[in-house]
């Protein structure tokens, strides 16, 4: 997975291809597309980055849950108002 963090800021031009009766709807309220697609983007990018490290990181979570399992916390029956 390339680092987000470390790419160039700015803006690039690119051509998207939109429903039409959404762009002429979106135009008429004064909505600005680009930066609804820019924050939609954004947020897919979220969402698949950390998809992917959920994925790539799987196996450890299920070492831990395992370890877990394996060795309760101590005093866990004396906790009072918890219910996991």
């Amino acid at each position: 997975m390339s680092d987000v963090s470390t790419r160039p800021k700015g803006k690039r031009k690119t051509s998207l291809t939109l429903d039409a009766g959404a762009l002429d709807d979106a135009k008429a309220l004064g909505v600005n597309v680009s930066e609804v697609c820019n924050h939609a983007l954004t947020q897919a990018i979220k969402s698949a980055a950390r998809a992917q490290w959920i994925e790539e990181n799987r196996e450890a979570f299920a070492l831990q849950a395992e370890w877990r399992e394996r060795n309760p916390l101590p005093f866990a029956d004396s906790r009072v108002g918890f219910e996991p």
